[in-house]
């Protein structure tokens, strides 16, 4: 008889799968799945064989079809993502913060952009970025790992979701998971003793459940991402926008680069569009156009 489950986890060819009796069993992937190039990624929904319950060990024998589908970092089946970066300590990088945004955007993944360490940013500052997204038409929470300050909040917009908690290394993505869930540690400990590996550090995506139907996929950071298998069109509806301006310039299909009476060109000299994401975009432009050459 097959089981339903959930992949929390996979590290070097091993799965650990949630099933329906609330077990998690150490899988491995049949060899179907590699003869018709698909890796299974944490989140699938699967069926499992159990070989052996005394030491919960298993097969994964099937792979449900998936409603997201992300490769870095490695997970399936999101409704939204969380991309965490710091207001200060470090110093957001814009630039890659726009990065992770066209990502999520062109998965088709709902993004939230949240602000963490606002209890020692300077205000003013936290006006600006709050204000650069804002236009952009994304939600934007600031909050305090430390403090508390606005999580309750952001824990309200994860109820009834699974949701990727995505950004780079030292923006305080671990202190926000504990902030979220405070027994974090204590809701993974089955897990981590299973693969004999510790919490302390993010090195691969986890999936770790809150409710009976909300979900967190904490992630490893990333300090650099390139886009990929995305053309002109994609990218310029990656960025609502300069979404927002298709079809307003003189030619159609406009790369807004160096084509005249380009709307969004107009956009930026109105200030509608933030310098520093017309620069995102100029830059991941350039980078697809430079890897169609080869």
């Amino acid at each position: 008889m097959l089981n339903k489950g959930k992949i929390l986890k996979g590290i070097g060819g091993f799965y650990y799968v949630a099933a329906e009796n609330d077990k998690i069993y150490e899988c491995k992937a049949k060899g179907v799945f590699r003869n018709v190039g698909i890796k299974p990624l944490v989140g699938d929904d699967c069926l499992i064989s159990i070989i052996s319950e005394d030491d919960c060990t298993g097969n994964i024998e099937a792979i449900s079809e998936r409603r997201s589908e992300l490769i870095r970092p490695a997970a399936a089946n999101a409704d939204q993502a969380v991309i965490i970066f710091a207001l200060t300590n470090p110093e957001p990088s814009l630039g890659l913060l726009d990065r992770y945004l066209v990502m999520m955007a062109d998965k088709d993944i709902d993004i939230i952009i949240c602000f963490n360490k606002e209890d020692s940013a300077d205000a003013e500052r936290v006006s600006e970025l709050k204000g650069i997204y804002d236009k952009a038409g994304f939600k934007v929470v600031t909050v305090s790992a430390h403090t508390g300050q606005g999580v309750d909040g952001l824990k309200k917009l994860l109820e009834g979701k699974t949701t990727i908690l995505a950004g780079p290394s030292g923006v305080g993505k671990s202190s926000m998971m504990n902030a979220i869930l405070p027994h974090a540690n204590a809701v993974t400990g089955e897990l981590s003793e299973k693969i004999k590996r510790g919490k302390n550090t993010t090195r691969h995506t986890e999936l770790i459940r809150i409710s009976h139907d909300t979900y967190i996929m904490d992630t490893p950071g990333f300090s650099s991402i390139f886009v990929q298998d995305m053309d002109g069109y994609s990218l310029r509806m990656s960025f609502p926008e300069i979404a927002a301006c298709e079809g307003k310039c003189r030619f159609d299909g406009c790369n807004h680069i160096n084509e005249p009476d380009c709307e969004v060109k107009a956009a930026l000299e109105r200030g509608e569009i933030a310098p520093s994401r017309y620069q995102s975009y100029v830059s991941i432009y350039e980078e697809i156009k430079n890897r169609r050459k080869w």
